[in-house]
């Protein structure tokens, strides 16, 4: 008789990402562009920061209500 021990994995919104760049733990997930060539996701600074450097000029935030 075999047994199989099925490990569960944990959830996916429970795990802490790092950022590609920074290393700091993600809690807004951001995915890069394919043209930044980076691999993993991307905390909301570092997206910014590559979103800027990629489309330079005056960006305005815009919230939607």
């Amino acid at each position: 008789m075999f047994f199989i021990l099925i490990k569960k994995s944990k959830c996916a919104l429970r795990t802490k990402l790092k950022c590609a760049i920074c290393s700091e733990n993600v809690s807004m997930r951001y995915n890069p562009m394919e043209e930044w060539s980076i691999d993993g996701v991307l905390c909301g600074d570092c997206y910014s920061k590559k979103l800027s450097e990629y489309y330079p000029g005056i960006h305005k935030q815009i919230n939607k209500k």
